[in-house]
């Protein structure tokens, strides 16, 4: 039972990272298509015990990722990629606080990042990692618009 919950947890962690979920219905639904069989007590059980938080704007945001997410909304002003390596651009003198944000958030596409004063060079573990979290933190940038 526990290996189930940590799974499906695992994939709600995937989801939350990578869509713009608004309702608990709609990660009923994304797990589905995920390929688990569950109810929306179930989720809302699951979205408690991971500090699932919801932003103003109506998105869930995991809780380790809301340090992030206030960062790269507020200081990002340009994401760009090539292969597994992301270029983040910053507001003057803000990348190393950005670049430990994105270290402390733990992401498991991301090895690591460097930092300058206005630039991140984050390193993915792949092509396909990269432009997850190319995607990532471009709907972190443009979550206060919705």
């Amino acid at each position: 039972m526990a290996k189930k919950r940590n799974n499906r947890q695992e994939a709600i962690r995937d989801i939350v990272r990578n869509r713009n979920v608004r309702t608990q219905r709609m990660l009923v639904d994304e797990l589905k298509e995920c390929g688990f069989t569950c109810t929306q007590a179930t989720v809302s059980r699951d979205i408690a015990d991971m500090g699932l938080r919801k932003l103003p704007e109506g998105v869930y945001v995991l809780a380790e990722d809301l340090h992030l997410q206030r960062m790269v909304s507020e200081l990002v002003i340009g994401v760009q990629r090539t292969d597994n390596l992301v270029l983040v651009k910053a507001q003057p003198g803000t990348a190393s606080g950005i670049a430990a944000a994105i270290d402390g958030a733990e992401l498991p596409d991301v090895m690591g990042s460097l930092a300058g004063n206005d630039t991140i060079l984050v390193i993915a573990r792949s092509a396909e990692n990269g432009e997850r979290f190319e995607a990532m933190i471009g709907k972190l940038r443009n979550v206060r618009s919705k």
